[in-house]
């Protein structure tokens, strides 16, 4: 990157598929989770299923940092996307969306396949099955001074914490030019096991930080060490938990610092954003990833934090009406403008 960005997102680039399916299917091929990941035979496998009309699927670039690169590029903003891809077309797939959107993308092909994630409705309830494939082929090596310098803001899929080299190099280049990197903790999951990393990161690098209601409440419990006996709670009980018992803590990793900045996402209920000099009252696919990606465009131009997460929350909502990101543009133009006065 030889001239100025103003995001740089890195992270797994996948082809997201939506299929309706019935529980035994679901079985058949071991999608069980809410969130898991399958092998890449199995995806294959799927693939190939005769009752599943493949055809007439909605197919649409994923990945949390590709998601922030396209809904940023369709706000105006100039955003750039890196990552690994296969040489086949589910590559193509995912780069002919991501450059209609507007993102300049920098892909590494690799000898993989291109990652693959199953957005699968279960008999009304979402499941999701990831097969990553050449996304995790991206390491350290991949990450260069001149792409880092080039950006305003860089974006890191929280996924990627399990490449802890790939996610210090970022850190530290990021660090070295004082550019702010924004992480989405991703999942449960990676907060519960990264809960310690996070946190030294927060305190080292000029850092956001971007966690849902059920991530802030698993990284409280982490840090705290205590029992996980939050599971069960209806949303408002755990906004309630999050305003009583997360804020305060948050509060304190926060106090007198410019960074970390963490926005807790309430989904319809709005976010949090706590802040070491201010505290401003702000999930389905791609809804997260849209906030964030609205949040930190207006952020770029300069805009309050009351301002970047309002305007998060709009963003959000316009995502949760469509699969994913597969959104026309169009949609996003009206607060492209807000972006622009």
């Amino acid at each position: 990157m030889n001239s100025k960005t103003e995001l740089l997102c890195i992270g797994n680039p996948l082809v997201d598929v939506f299929v309706d399916i019935d529980n035994g299917l679901a079985m058949k091929y071991g999608i069980r989770d809410p969130v898991q990941h399958i092998d890449r035979e199995k995806a294959e496998s799927f693939l190939r299923e005769p009752s599943i009309d493949f055809s007439k699927a909605v197919k649409s670039s994923g990945g949390g940092a590709a998601n922030v690169a396209k809904i940023a590029a369709m706000l105006g903003m100039d955003a750039v996307f890196s990552g690994c891809v296969g040489r086949d077309e589910l590559a193509e797939i995912f780069e002919k969306e991501i450059t209609d959107a507007g993102v300049s993308p920098i892909l590494t092909e690799t000898d993989g396949k291109t990652g693959l994630c199953f957005a699968c409705a279960v008999d009304g309830q979402m499941r999701f099955a990831a097969s990553p494939g050449a996304a995790l082929e991206m390491t350290e090596t991949h990450i260069s001074e001149e792409l880092i310098s080039g950006a305003e803001v860089v974006i890191v899929d929280g996924y990627i914490l399990d490449r802890r080299p790939l996610v210090q190099q970022i850190l530290k280049l990021a660090s070295r030019r004082g550019i702010p990197v924004a992480l989405d903790a991703a999942s449960v999951m990676q907060v519960k096991s990264k809960a310690e990393e996070i946190l030294t990161y927060s305190r080292n690098y000029p850092l956001f930080i971007f966690m849902n209601a059920d991530e802030a409440i698993a990284f409280f419990n982490t840090i705290r060490k205590c029992r996980d006996e939050d599971t069960g709670l209806s949303e408002k009980e755990k906004e309630g938990m999050i305003l009583r018992d997360v804020c305060p803590m948050l509060k304190i990793i926060t106090d007198g610092e410019i960074y970390p900045i963490i926005v807790v996402k309430l989904g319809g209920r709005g976010a949090v954003v706590i802040a070491g000099f201010t505290i401003v009252p702000r999930n389905t696919v791609g809804a997260g990833d849209a906030f964030c990606a609205a949040f930190i465009a207006a952020w770029i131009r300069g805009r309050s934090l009351s301002e970047c997460a309002a305007l998060g929350n709009k963003v959000a909502r316009e995502i949760l009406e469509v699969p994913g990101t597969h959104i026309k543009s169009g949609k996003l133009k009206s607060f492209a403008k807000i972006l622009q006065k």
